[in-house]
């Protein structure tokens, strides 16, 4: 079964992710594309450095190019926002990607783009999903790679320049060339150090980069910036008095911080900081947008600057689609994707890594301190979370009790309003709130809280399991 979640298709390599299903996936994709009028278009694809990430992406081409279209194929390992923006840029109606993002390293996937270089909404993935069902392995069709670019049907490109100078239009260069920061790079054995050391290189900065060799197996550990994952670079940036540690995932859409002292900074911290900068500093105006799992002193912020702070549920084409039709300055998630408005319609952990630097050279202020000014002004609150791994079996029946029968444990708090749109949701009185929902991506059920002090946030994470009995 080919299924798209909230980040595409993923599967286990050699299980779901196969050359079949990849080949089947590709033809849905086509059909749909023949259905919606557009017939021989092109279609850009693009892959990361996971493993088989490059054949997979030729398997793709070469069905493509078997139903009439023309593919361009980005034709070394790329960041999925540089797939992005070339759908955009050469305003193409499709663009996939072969990637898993942040998935451990035995899985691999694929991402759809529409026009514009958004991600593929649900109902878009929901009809592919729809032409794959109608389909069978032998009827695909397909060309031979290399007959296809000899050919001219297939070509090959690296838009490599038109994106990185997109970024550089949008960011003050002459200021962070003035600031002489040093600068360290993990990109987590990923896309992302090509364009993250051009950028900085270009802006005069120091840079240092560690983790930047090919290796499929992602050094042992998720390609996904957290705490744990980071401590190298955490060392590394103490180490050597670097004004800024950035890490990016597998596919350098998404974003992790190391502040000047050392410590990590959580994606909700990014998101408020980066507001709160472009608003105050640079004095854009405008919403912002966060999924249901991200922090709410985003809404304080906004609130502040007479602005409204949107809620959306998990899975970024909800923030880009809000984005889109609010305006909206920036739009973010608690795992660590940002978009920013001017750029693409997606998440980019390479642009958002730009205008964080630029923070730094423009206000003159570390990140610690810029952060202790928006907690002096607006207060602080306490976000945990939880990733909990449960088999099929357990998942429907957890769906049946909190979906079917509605079951919430006692909080022992006043309840203000619960939502099941996307997962249960309880908002109390206090402001505080506590969400279970399933992942879209993975096996895995997702708990989040946030309160006024760690130990009601602990809590409330607690109550939910021992209700779950997990």
């Amino acid at each position: 079964m080919i299924k798209f979640g909230t980040g595409g298709w993923r599967a286990v390599i050699a299980d779901g992710f196969t050359k079949e299903n990849i080949r089947l996936a590709t033809a849905g994709v086509c059909k749909l594309m023949e259905q919606e009028g557009y017939a021989g278009a092109t279609v850009c694809v693009g892959y990361d450095r996971r493993f088989l990430s490059k054949e997979s992406a030729h398997w793709v081409a070469e069905v493509l190019a078997g139903y009439g279209f023309q593919p361009f194929v980005v034709n070394r390992a790329s960041p999925t926002p540089l797939i992005m923006f070339t759908v955009k840029q050469m305003d193409l109606p499709y663009g996939l990607a072969v990637t898993a993002s942040h998935n451990p390293a035995i899985y691999n996937g694929i991402k759809i783009f529409t026009r514009g270089g958004r991600d593929a909404d649900q109902g878009v993935t929901g009809r592919i999903e729809e032409q794959i069902a109608l389909l069978k392995s032998e009827d695909v069709k397909s060309v031979d790679y290399e007959v296809a670019l000899r050919q001219g049907v297939i070509q090959e490109g690296y838009p490599f320049n038109e994106y990185i100078d997109s970024i550089l239009r949008f960011v003050d260069v002459k200021k962070i060339k003035g600031a002489r920061l040093r600068i360290a790079i993990d990109p987590m054995y990923g896309v992302s150090q090509s364009s993250l050391r051009t950028i900085l290189l270009t802006c005069r900065c120091d840079v240092d980069v560690i983790h930047e060799q090919h290796d499929t197996l992602f050094g042992g550990r998720m390609p996904a910036p957290s705490a744990d994952s980071l401590k190298l670079l955490s060392n590394y940036v103490v180490e050597n008095r670097c004004s800024l540690g950035i890490a990016t995932d597998g596919d350098a859409d998404r974003l992790g911080v190391i502040d000047e002292t050392g410590e990590y900074l959580h994606p909700n911290t990014l998101l408020v900081l980066l507001y709160y900068y472009l608003h105050k500093y640079r004095n854009w105006t405008g919403p912002c947008v966060r999924n249901n799992s991200t922090t709410h002193l985003l809404d304080r912020v906004a609130e502040d600057f007479g602005e409204t702070c949107y809620e959306v549920p998990v899975g970024f084409k909800h923030i880009s689609a809000k984005m889109a039709e609010t305006n909206a300055i920036i739009g973010g998630e608690s795992s660590g994707g940002l978009a920013v408005r001017g750029h693409i319609a997606g998440k980019d952990g390479i642009y958002a890594a730009a205008l964080l630097v630029e923070m730094l050279a423009l206000t003159g202020k570390s990140v610690s301190r810029l952060y202790q000014e928006i907690t002096g002004r607006y207060g602080s609150l306490f976000y945990g979370d939880r990733d909990l791994t449960i088999s099929p079996a357990r998942k429907a029946a957890l769906l049946e009790r909190l979906f079917v029968k509605k079951e919430l444990p006692d909080f022992g708090m006043e309840i203000a309003r619960v939502s099941r749109e996307d997962g249960c949701k309880v908002y109390f009185a206090d402001g505080s709130w506590v969400i279970c929902r399933f992942s879209g991506t993975e096996p895995l059920l997702r708990l989040a809280a946030e309160a006024q002090s760690r130990e009601q946030t602990e809590k409330y994470l607690q109550i939910w399991k021992q209700t779950l009995e997990l």
